[in-house]
């Protein structure tokens, strides 16, 4: 069977659903899962001779309900015993991994992608499939004669499940203020509220009934204009913060009492600082985008900080290779091992936010007075040509090496004297450079940024040239 190349990504397989994803691709993809589940997971649980038991869940979309069938009619031809979880966000599957003990599992999202793209995000045991495992599952999908080996279907609920088990990991006092939660209509919504509810939070739900439309706006809480509602009610209603969700509930924005968003970086910052205090000396992860003030701030309270690759399955991989207990990203993934599973979870980070500003008996806003404000940009995004993007990154980093420090394990993260940074990056899921930087001024922050892009550009236009 052919595929298109370009829905087998780095972190997942996404696409258009009408378009890149139809039945019999999507069917070869439950037989090629299942086959490689089968065939060498390490944390296979089955008994021999017998089909790997596989978890699938699905997020609200239009096309989940499609594509689960198409699925788990590949997954059963294929011999797999089937857990269907329902329909919900991205950590109850992760969730299902861990408290099933499954053999593997597959979530039908499309994150924070538009409501007509879809995809897959895999399992083998209790670990992410990512890199070179996905493109073996392309080698697989075509290579696939199909079967007609049976296996089975059965539905479990496990959301009570969850939500006892986030309930036992987070620590939330008596809470009087009200919280808001927008979950932009994704899959997050009901199970955020009942949990947070379950914690006895006074939750003030917008935007929470599914519908795989997002009529309100997009569930990507990155963006600013996402967050305007969120921001309005919190403000209008007085509540103590409000939470954001993005499409399957991996990814987390918040809006403090003042109605400032509260960046991943920062929220990771806020959240390695809890931690220290009961465990001195843990490892803390942040990657390539964050501010320098995080690492700064964990090593400065007794931490070890540790710089990653961007990418959530990277960072689940290194925080096992480390032993970390805290890891976060730019873009809300925010990973618990302290005394939760390790992946990343908006629900339950929402809920040690709260355990955090609860016990501390104060507006959020001041728990981060004393972090040294700094000028960033957001994510800046240059289109560059697949072929010459890393070959661009690499040009810059050479460029700055021969008089700056660089850290070069994920694109170039350029010191400057003065403490400053720009970083360039290519992006691993599309024809796009990845630019931020940051300084102590608004003037500096603008000073380094047109030199890093004057390089980037020059490189640009030598190498689409050659």
């Amino acid at each position: 069977m052919s595929t298109p190349p370009f829905i087998f990504r780095q972190y997942d397989i996404r696409g258009r659903a009408d378009r890149d994803l139809p039945d019999a691709l999507v069917t070869a993809l439950g037989r090629a899962f299942c086959r490689f589940i089968a065939g060498g997971a390490p944390e296979a649980r089955s008994p021999a001779g017998e089909g790997p038991t596989i978890s699938v869940g699905r997020d609200c979309r239009l096309s989940s309900d499609r594509l689960f069938e198409a699925l788990t009619r590949g997954l059963m031809a294929a011999g797999a015993h089937v857990v269907d979880i329902g329909v919900g966000p991205s950590p109850l599957l992760y969730f299902s991994a861990h408290h099933l003990r499954t053999d593997g599992a597959i979530m039908i999202t499309g994150s924070h992608n538009p409501a007509q793209d879809n995809g897959f995000k895999m399992m083998r045991g209790t670990s992410t499939l990512f890199g070179d495992d996905i493109q073996t599952l392309r080698r697989l999908i075509e290579a696939d004669e199909g079967t007609s080996d049976g296996g089975s279907l059965r539905h479990q609920d496990i959301t009570e499940d969850y939500i006892a088990s986030v309930a036992a990991a987070a620590h939330v006092p008596a809470f009087g203020g009200r919280v808001v939660v927008d979950a932009g209509n994704g899959a997050a919504g009901p199970l955020a509220v009942q949990t947070l509810q379950r914690l006895g939070v006074l939750v003030d739900p917008m935007y929470c009934e599914m519908n795989g439309l997002f009529p309100h706006h997009h569930p990507d809480p990155t963006v600013e204009a996402n967050l305007q509602d969120l921001r309005a009610r919190v403000l209008e209603t007085g509540a103590a913060l409000g939470v954001a969700f993005d499409g399957d509930g991996d990814r987390i924005g918040v809006i403090d009492e003042r109605g400032a968003t509260i960046w991943g970086d920062r929220l990771t910052l806020l959240f390695g600082r809890s931690l220290l205090v009961e465990r001195p000396g843990a490892a803390i992860i942040g990657e390539v985008k964050c501010s320098q003030t995080l690492y700064d701030d964990i090593t400065a309270k007794g931490g070890r900080a540790i710089v990653s690759p961007t990418g959530h399955s990277l960072i689940k991989k290194r925080m096992i290779e480390e032993s970390a207990l805290l890891a976060g990203e730019m873009s809300g993934h925010i990973f618990f091992a302290d005394r939760y599973f390790g992946f990343d979870d908006a629900i339950y980070a929402a809920a040690r936010l709260l355990e955090i500003v609860a016990r501390a008996e104060a507006p959020l806003s001041t728990l981060l007075a004393d972090v040294p404000e700094m000028f960033a940009t957001p994510e800046l995004r240059v289109e560059c040509p697949d072929a010459i993007k890393f070959e661009v990154v690499e040009a810059v980093r050479e460029h700055f090496a021969t008089t700056h420090e660089v850290l070069d394990i994920d694109g170039a993260r350029i010191r400057f004297p003065d403490g400053a940074w720009g970083l360039c990056r290519a992006s691993n899921t599309g024809p796009i450079l990845v630019l931020r930087f940051e300084a102590a001024t608004e003037a500096r922050c603008d000073e380094i940024r047109a030199e890093v892009e004057t390089i980037v550009a020059a490189a640009r236009g030598r190498l689409a040239s050659a």
